[in-house]
């Protein structure tokens, strides 16, 4: 375990997918892990690109063989973590690993790396603009939107629990903030 880990945590919609694809961008050495998951894949999401869509049995032997690192129910049913291998297979390449995780996986990885981490949560001022972001999506039905905002009303409660809080209020402002946060945390 050489290498550094980056986690980026915040509810849907707030923004940190976007931030997290402009760090894969700026910072060379930054290597994104790609999560694992029980949910079908959106209509534009790539099986070992976006995700790691498995099946539940799937999911659930690697977790009793102890493959996954972290993972999490996040919403009925749907699962996702993270899988050993992935964090192994980017520090052996020699770069730190990139993490766009739920907020308790966020937490969860903190908590088994330690300094080796730095956990960033991303926030929105107040839930209408996360909810306007949301329906702006065109991904969301009535049901699955409604069980984001109240998942997001849950994960806003966690913000104490990481290393810095990013408000995303103008997007250039929060990447500029984020890409100097992670290069003094990698120097």
């Amino acid at each position: 375990m050489n290498g550094k880990a980056v986690i980026f945590c915040a509810p849907s919609g707030a923004g940190k997918t976007t931030i997290v694809r402009y760090l894969l961008r700026k910072i060379r050495k930054l290597e994104f892990s790609i999560s694992a998951t029980t949910r079908s894949p959106r209509s534009n999401e790539k099986d070992g690109s976006d995700y790691y869509f498995l099946s539940s049995v799937d999911f659930h032997k690697k977790i009793d063989s102890g493959e996954i690192l972290e993972w999490q129910e996040v919403y009925k049913d749907t699962y996702y973590g993270t899988l050993r291998s992935e964090v192994s297979r980017i520090w052996e390449n020699g770069n730190h690993v990139i993490f766009d995780v739920d907020v308790k996986g966020g937490i969860n990885l903190k908590k088994q790396f330690g300094d080796q981490a730095l956990s960033v949560f991303i926030k929105v001022e107040n839930l209408d603009i996360l909810k306007e972001r949301l329906e702006g999506r065109n991904t969301e039905s009535k049901e699955t939107l409604n069980e984001r905002v109240a998942k997001a009303i849950e994960e806003m409660r966690e913000e104490s629990n990481f290393d810095v809080v990013i408000v995303n209020h103008d997007l250039d402002v929060a990447l500029e903030e984020a890409e100097e946060i992670v290069n003094n945390f990698l120097k």
